[in-house]
């Protein structure tokens, strides 16, 4: 991993950090090409602000930026999400066709790469896509931690 992946969760943590300040769960995500190093879009969870059980982090820059680049798949683009991606978002990613998928925390509850179905595991997954777990996990999970324990 070279300096700019961090740069880019860093600009994933932000978007995290935005979103619980507005009361969203904090997940945070970005998206780049891979080959220039453009940031295509980059989002909070927005569930509850948008009241939409869908807007997932993940799902939002995957839309912007498949709008951007006028087509459905978006292969060469990199994905960097704070938390690990729930089995809807990791589909969404093989569809999309993501040339890598970098996450924070790992989310045993209801991850969908390494914990539960494991998406990208399945005889049935399209499109598979380099995946590196555990990028700045203690801070993402940290906002997390944060944020549930002052809502109990």
């Amino acid at each position: 991993m070279d300096g700019n992946n961090s740069s880019y969760m860093e600009l994933a943590l932000a978007e995290a950090e935005a979103a619980a300040a507005a009361g969203e769960v904090p997940v945070g995500a970005v998206l780049v090409d891979g080959d220039t190093g453009e940031v295509l879009a980059a989002a909070g969870n927005r569930v509850e602000s948008g009241h939409d059980p869908s807007a997932h982090a993940e799902l939002l820059v995957l839309r912007a930026a498949a709008a951007k680049r006028a087509s459905p798949r978006l292969g060469g683009c990199d994905l960097y999400v704070t938390l690990e991606p729930c089995p809807m978002c990791a589909q969404a990613i093989s569809f999309a066709r993501i040339r890598r998928l970098y996450f924070g925390a790992s989310d045993a509850k209801g991850g969908g790469v390494e914990n539960g179905p494991r998406i990208f595991a399945q005889p049935t997954c399209h499109h598979r896509p380099e995946v590196y777990g555990g990028m700045d996990e203690s801070r993402a999970a940290a906002l997390l931690r944060e944020f549930f324990s002052a809502r109990r």
